[in-house]
């Protein structure tokens, strides 16, 4: 098994920025893939952003891209998630998310491992 546990979260204005992280234990040898995954209030979980831990591509959202950054940290533990430029919009609960697949993927059915969340909360 493998272990997630996001940190991070909290209230912002618009414009402000917010680094989310997520830090894994256990079986994490199995996991060749990472992403972060959002869900707002009445609305179903959306991609956020995806790294594959084997080469380091990354893979956003249309809605975050140029805003977001996805990266892991140089002794390769902790996944980063930079929001900048954070708008209403973005107000939902991050998760972090773990898969074996190689490839970086935004479908969340790819993924074996979830943490549990996250509230990030954006006011206008």
């Amino acid at each position: 098994q493998v272990q997630l546990v996001e940190s991070g979260g909290g209230l912002v204005q618009a414009g402000d920025s917010l680094r989310l992280s997520c830090t894994p234990s256990g079986r994490t040898f199995r996991t060749n893939s990472m992403g972060w995954f959002r869900q707002a209030p009445g609305k179903e979980r959306e991609f956020v952003a995806a790294i594959s831990l084997i080469g380091g591509s990354t893979y956003y959202a249309d809605s975050v891209k140029g805003r977001f950054t996805i990266s892991r940290d140089k002794d390769k533990s902790t996944l980063n998630l930079q929001m900048n430029s954070l708008k209403p919009e973005d107000t939902a609960v991050y998760y972090c998310a773990a898969s074996m697949q190689v490839r970086g993927t935004g479908n969340s059915r790819d993924y074996n491992y979830w943490g549990q969340g996250t509230q990030v909360t954006v006011s206008s």
